[in-house]
């Protein structure tokens, strides 16, 4: 017997509506989505935004490679919802180049070769990213206990932490 006012679990089911209105700014700009309730802000990014530079990797937090940047801070896209980003200003790999011009951590990725396969560069390059604003990071011991979050399967690590040594210093 349910007391009076008190929803069925299948009554709370039914009462979850089946899209709501997400406002975003992505890379500077307004997106107005409308998506499921359970929608993850990776694949707000990535089904409805057209964005796929941010990977769908182990979809659990883990990896890393879903790493970007909401108000300016390093998260894992794969673990909040887009509704709970609601205003927020998001910043995918796509939105860190100005006017044509490589972000400086784009540009030491190359230089220093700091990917094989390329699958894992995105999220390391936007976790570089919030690390660097960060301010916290001094030494490549440093950098790697920041970056621990961002897994590398190919093994590129010397190049990843070399190539944010460079930003770094450059910035």
């Amino acid at each position: 017997m349910t007391h009076p006012g008190t929803a069925t679990p299948a009554a709370r089911i039914a009462a979850v509506p089946e899209k709501i209105p997400v406002t975003l700014s992505v890379n500077h700009k307004p997106a107005k989505l409308v998506v499921a309730p359970w929608t993850t802000l990776l694949d707000a990014l990535r089904d409805h935004l057209n964005l796929t530079g941010t990977k769908k990797g182990c979809d659990h937090g883990q990896c890393g490679a879903c790493t970007v940047l909401v108000e300016g801070r390093r998260i894992n896209s794969c673990l909040t919802l887009a509704a709970m980003q609601e205003g927020a200003e998001i910043t995918t790999v796509e939105g860190l180049s100005r006017d044509g011009e490589l972000h400086p951590l784009q540009q030491a990725f190359i230089d220093h070769d700091a990917f094989q396969c390329g699958y894992c560069t995105s999220g390391q390059i936007c976790s570089a990213a919030g690390l660097i604003a960060e301010g916290k990071a001094r030494t490549a011991a440093e950098i790697r206990e920041l970056m621990s979050g961002n897994i590398c399967r190919c093994g590129a690590y010397p190049n990843i932490i070399a190539a944010i040594q460079q930003a770094m210093e450059r910035s």
